[in-house]
């Protein structure tokens, strides 16, 4: 499999039981030995090619996290991975490049991936500039402070308490939906990724991480105990996957390959991101309309 770091209905149905675990386990997920697409098409040159370029995030724990092999694995690598192998490419054929969320819509549009799946909200912003399938999950925004931290118990305690800081990460949903919250403007930090507001949070620099309920949820079950959520979701985040704008016959691929693959994508759901405690497995929500 190959990495790299920057800033017609499915063709076969993927075995639910052959998904790679989130640990690194040695099945792969079972790939199409024959494909009919029409010319022309994003899945004729990409079936043709028997290569594609994923963008996927590299800090997010279940969803998209950097191996100690330098591979990402996660449920929206798992999810990538049953796209791909209905096209007939095989996952160590997939070139897995750094998506970050100030640069996700920059490297679509570059050419740089041919999808980005990396816990990717829809909105309508974003769809000015992308084409999104899906959505293929629903998360919503939380807070996470330290163990210790009972002065905030929702986001309405964060105006009441000046002195705190928040992190968030630039370029995403959860860095604007919070400003509403805020007392000040001073109040937001903001990084590049997610894994830097967490060791900020650990070493006292920041009060808050805010981001996606399951992103969190990671990141809990990795502090030993050091951090904890707190209050309700108090936003509705449908994570889509995200291709060239007016790409409709792609984005209508990948949508009848999900529904038509509802197993895979739930044993994909088991052997990553729920395994983190506290998680539910999802229910795949019908998918918008592709324009």
């Amino acid at each position: 499999m190959r990495f790299s770091k920057l800033g017609s209905a499915a063709a076969a149905l993927v075995l639910a039981g052959s998904l790679a675990a989130c640990g690194g386990g040695d099945d792969e997920v079972e790939v199409a030995t024959e494909t009919d697409f029409e010319a022309g098409t994003t899945m004729a040159e990409l079936s043709e090619a028997g290569t594609m370029t994923v963008g996927t995030k590299f800090d997010q724990p279940g969803f998209g996290l950097l191996g100690l092999d330098d591979v990402p694995e996660g449920f929206d690598v798992e999810v990538a991975k049953i796209i791909a192998g209905a096209m007939g490419i095989a996952e160590e054929d997939i070139e897995w490049v750094e998506a970050t969320s100030d640069i996700r819509e920059q490297v679509i549009e570059d050419g740089d991936v041919d999808m980005v799946v990396a816990t990717y909200t829809i909105n309508d912003e974003r769809k000015e500039r992308v084409t999104f399938a899906g959505p293929y999950y629903e998360a919503g925004q939380m807070l996470m402070v330290a163990e210790d931290n009972d002065s905030i118990s929702g986001p309405e305690d964060i105006a009441d308490n000046p002195d705190m800081k928040v992190c968030s990460v630039t370029g995403s949903t959860p860095s604007e939906n919070i400003r509403e919250y805020l007392a000040n403007e001073d109040q937001l930090v903001l990084f590049d990724i997610y894994d830097k507001c967490a060791d900020a949070l650990s070493n006292g620099q920041v009060d808050i991480v805010t981001t996606d309920n399951v992103i969190l949820l990671g990141f809990v079950s990795e502090s030993d105990g050091e951090f904890k959520l707190v209050g309700e979701q108090f936003t509705e985040e449908p994570y889509g996957i995200g291709i060239e704008k007016g790409d409709v016959e792609f984005c209508e691929f990948i949508n009848e390959t999900l529904q038509e693959n509802e197993e895979a994508y739930l044993a994909a759901w088991e052997r990553t991101a729920g395994e983190v405690e506290g998680t539910e497995a999802p229910e795949l929500p019908e998918p918008d309309e592709c324009v």
